[in-house]
C-alpha cells in the first residue's frame, strides 16, 4: 500500500483509484477508507480519480 511520510515522521496510507478529477476521503477515527465503498464506486463509474486515506 502506497504511503506519504509527513515532517514530523507519521506515516499515511492510501489507496488512489481511477484517473480525472480527484476527489479524497478521509475518515475518522477507528474507521477507514472502506468506509467509503459505496461512495468511492459511484465516482469511478462517473470518471473521477478517488483517493483514500487508511488507518494503519
Amino acid at each position: 500500500m502506497p504511503t506519504i511520510r509527513t515532517k514530523d515522521d507519521v506515516e499515511i496510507f492510501y489507496k488512489d483509484w481511477g484517473s480525472g478529477q480527484p476527489i479524497v476521503f478521509s475518515h475518522g477515527w477507528l474507521l477507514s477508507s472502506d468506509d467509503w465503498d459505496a461512495q468511492i464506486l459511484f465516482f469511478l463509474d462517473h470518471g473521477y480519480r478517488v483517493i483514500g486515506l487508511c488507518r494503519s
